[in-house]
């Protein structure tokens, strides 16, 4: 299994003399991102979702092989807790669909304290294409039991595995794939 390593964003002013020359145009910083890391997790789209435009731009400036995981749009995951996850999932897969091959897997990262609920979590994976990959990650502990993983297993959807010093998640694997975070 290839192992890609990219961060959480590229679009940091902060990271200017770090690790982006002092010098270079900020327009310029996701080429030099991809000309060192191999991915990048897309966390402004929880924020916001990225225009279709955009996603072809991102697309078209970085290496063919590069892979870009995006973070859902909290709108589903924190306003609607995953209810009603169609309408949501189908926006948010039109306007990604435009990184094309690029598309890596998508984040879904849910609240702090949001219960498990197996049946809203087996609507909103099966919203996805099976050709797109998803990675879960809960932040309450209720989501950890074997129903759960069964669940994730028979979409191939990852539990995403997160260090955080805030949270700890076990190690189950639930897909053929992972995913990993460390948060800081």
């Amino acid at each position: 299994m290839p192992v890609l390593v990219g961060t959480s964003g590229w679009q940091y002013p902060h990271w200017r003399g770090r690790f982006y020359p002092e010098r270079l145009s900020a327009s310029r910083w996701l080429e030099h991102y991809a000309q060192r890391f191999q991915a990048v997790e897309v966390n402004s789209a929880f924020y916001r979702l990225p225009e279709a435009s955009t996603c072809e731009d991102w697309s078209a400036r970085t290496p063919e092989d590069f892979v870009m995981a995006v973070k859902m749009s909290r709108f589903l995951t924190h306003m609607r807790r995953l209810r009603e996850p169609a309408e949501p999932v189908a926006r948010f897969l039109d306007r990604v669909r435009h990184l094309g091959s690029k598309l890596g897997p998508v984040l879904l990262q849910l609240p702090p304290r949001m219960k498990a609920d197996a049946g809203r979590l087996a609507a909103a994976l099966d919203c996805f294409p099976r050709c797109v990959r998803v990675a879960v990650e809960p932040r309450d502990a209720s989501w950890f039991t074997d129903e759960i993983s069964e669940l994730l297993s028979a979409h191939d959807a990852a539990l995403c595995i997160a260090d955080s010093p805030w949270f700890k998640t076990p190690f189950r694997r639930t897909a053929t794939w992972a995913y990993l975070r460390f948060h800081a």
